[in-house]
């Protein structure tokens, strides 16, 4: 695989088609699990994990499977992955497989997961496939514990689990709020639209002067 195409997929995965502050897919476990930043890196483990696996069989069997049942053979091999997902976790982390809950098996029908299998494993090689599946989970990482970090600070004194301070003291209760997950979701997409447009502006400002 050369360089260039290398580069391409990762920045696609985590700036470009971030999928959280981008393509604003996987919302649920984004304004439900952003009230602990230590579990926003287990979901985002997890479904990198997943959409690695689930790209590189789907693309091993690109060719093989009927048009007609696609997306149901997506759905099953995906599912296939989040079970072993929750049985490693249940059995080895299961503090972590409680603070996930529900948001866990709804991974199955995680847009993230289902869109890349349908736009990008099902249409390129197992190499590419695997690399878009672990940029593409860095990038939801990355996003959902930025969120978690701010919303667990702000909201309960807190970070990675460790109390800085008593949030009797001073805290800002509605960040842990739902409607507190809308507006800080709401500041993270402006923030990096902003600073992704300023980059584009400059780079293309840079090529008109060359």
């Amino acid at each position: 695989m050369k360089l260039k195409r290398f580069k391409e997929i990762a920045l696609d995965g985590v700036v470009r088609q971030n999928p959280t502050f981008k393509l604003v897919l996987g919302t649920c476990p984004t304004l439900g699990l952003t009230t602990a930043a230590i579990s926003c890196l287990g979901m985002g483990a997890a479904v990198t994990f997943v959409l690695i696996c689930s790209n590189v069989i789907i693309s091993l069997l690109r060719n093989i499977i009927p048009d007609k049942v696609r997306i149901p053979s997506f759905i099953v091999i995906i599912a296939t992955f989040v079970t072993l997902t929750r049985m490693v976790m249940e059995a080895y982390l299961p503090d972590l497989y409680s603070s996930l809950g529900i948001f866990l098996p709804l991974i199955v029908v995680n847009c993230i997961i289902l869109g890349r299998a349908e736009s990008f494993a099902s249409h390129n090689p197992v190499g590419e496939s695997a690399l878009d599946g672990l940029f593409m989970g860095l990038g939801f990482t990355v996003a959902i514990t930025l969120m978690g970090i701010v919303r667990e600070f702000l909201g309960n004194a807190s970070f990675m689990g460790i109390e800085l301070w008593d949030k009797n003291v001073f805290s800002i209760g509605f960040f842990s709020t739902s409607a507190g997950a809308f507006l800080t979701y709401g500041l993270f997409i402006a923030g990096f639209t902003a600073i992704q447009n300023a980059i584009e502006r400059k780079a293309q400002a840079k090529a008109l002067k060359a």
